[in-house]
């Protein structure tokens, strides 16, 4: 058994609105499992190995919801394009790139080398159509000891020559042979199902992933209501969907339908749903769909600003994403004050009822909503995957004695994930 006890401020989520502090306290690691937090070690435990951090704080490591591998070589630029524009101009063309396996090497080598310094011990991630290219991502994220899903993504119209797929039937077969290949590869690093978004997706292809999700009962990954231009072209091109996410549920990819015949143990995460309707949220709730807030990619992209408040009022689940390179940087710390800022200007411009985020929900959100993905993830309580961030704010120097929920909320603004992340803890393992 490797067992092991770390003490140092701890805080974490024990409800949406709060964020609770327990200082020079324990916490206990069996097997990548937390056991539990003490303000004193029990007798059972005081042989294990402690890691004393001192004055340091303690959180749970952050889940990326949603960010693109490929896109992180071009982050920070093309931030004044809109969505389609944008991935015509940058996405699509850098995409492409990734037929070439030394040039993949070299950027995707530089994405999980800079993911692994970032305070994200989680993440949902796209890949490329390239199958060698999507095999390659995988091996080096799984050195970095991140826990991540990965996604070949899955595409055959709406998108440039050499980048699309030839037909739906060789789509899916590329995904079975992907999905065979890397059977039993990995530890850490697991396949999700990734048709791009439903303009790149053909009815036939929207089936054929339907037989891969049944064979694999894998997760599944894409976009949903980012934006008005992208939402009229879905309308256009299915007529017979009754709105956007209705394109994915009636082929089965869109969580569990409740009376549905197939029953999924893989969850559905869905990023953005900026303009989603009542009736298109009704649906993410009772389906157990997960949102991806993206919201430095929706201001950046011109996508608009997503009702947050009214999904979580709804009881529907939201997590964080970066969104790279929609978003120009991976940090989640980053993640969470744009949520909080764009919470604000939704009350103030276009909803006076839906009250802006407040820091608790927006960590709540980074911690415990997105790790809900993964199952028992954000939390330090017994049973939860034992993730973590030590962090350091000595260099963040203040004239008064701060508190710890002062302390950590300054260090989230400031940026503190640049320079005093001091361990990083994903199930258990020491990272950095």
């Amino acid at each position: 058994m490797n067992a092991f006890s770390v003490k140092g401020n701890v805080l974490y989520s024990t409800s949406m609105d709060k964020i609770s502090a327990f200082p020079h306290h324990y916490l206990v690691c069996e097997d990548g499992i937390c056991q539990g937090i003490f303000e004193k070690l029990p007798e059972k435990y005081k042989e294990l190995i402690l890691y004393d951090y001192g004055n340091r704080l303690i959180i749970p490591g952050l889940t990326d919801l949603h960010i693109h591998a490929p896109q992180f070589a071009f982050r920070g630029m093309g931030m004044d394009l809109e969505l389609l524009d944008w991935l015509d101009q940058q996405a699509f063309p850098e995409e492409a790139k990734y037929e070439e396996e030394a040039y993949a090497r070299k950027a995707y080598t530089i994405f999980a080398d800079a993911l692994k310094k970032s305070a994200t011990t989680r993440a949902v991630i796209f890949a490329t159509r390239h199958e060698k290219a999507t095999e390659l991502l995988m091996d080096l994220l799984e050195d970095t000891g991140l826990i991540t899903y990965v996604g070949k993504i899955n595409m055959d119209q709406s998108a440039p020559e050499g980048l699309k797929e030839p037909s739906a039937a060789d789509s899916a077969f590329r995904t079975f042979g992907w999905m065979n290949h890397i059977s039993g590869k990995y530890r850490y690093t697991r396949p999700i199902l990734t048709p791009r978004f439903i303009p790149s997706c053909s009815r036939e292809l929207l089936e054929e992933l339907r037989q891969v999700r049944m064979t694999y009962d894998l997760p599944v990954q894409s976009h949903l209501s980012e934006n008005p231009e992208e939402i009229e072209l879905v309308k256009n091109m299915f007529p017979e969907a009754k709105f956007y996410g209705d394109c994915y549920d009636r082929y089965d990819l869109f969580g569990n339908r409740p009376d549905g015949e197939f029953k999924f143990t893989g969850r559905t995460v869905m990023a953005h749903c900026v303009y989603s309707t009542d009736e298109e949220a009704e649906l993410i709730r009772r389906n157990g769909v997960i949102v991806a807030h993206c919201p430095a990619s929706n201001m950046n992209l011109s996508s608009g600003i997503a009702p947050i408040r009214k999904y979580l009022d709804m009881g529907i689940r939201v997590g964080l994403g970066s969104d790279v390179a929609g978003g120009q940087t991976e940090s989640m710390f980053r993640a969470m004050t744009d949520a909080i800022q764009v919470s604000k200007m939704y009350w103030r411009l276009v909803d006076k009822k839906a009250k802006p985020l407040t820091f608790e929900e927006a960590f709540y959100m980074a911690t415990v909503g997105g790790g809900w993905f993964f199952g028992n993830v954000g939390r330090f309580e017994e049973g939860y995957a034992f993730d973590a961030l030590v962090l350091n704010d000595e260099r963040l120097a203040h004239p008064q004695q701060l508190s710890l929920n002062q302390r950590l909320e300054r260090f989230v603004y400031l940026g503190g994930d640049l320079f005093g992340i001091e361990a990083k803890y994903v199930a258990g393992r020491n990272i950095v």
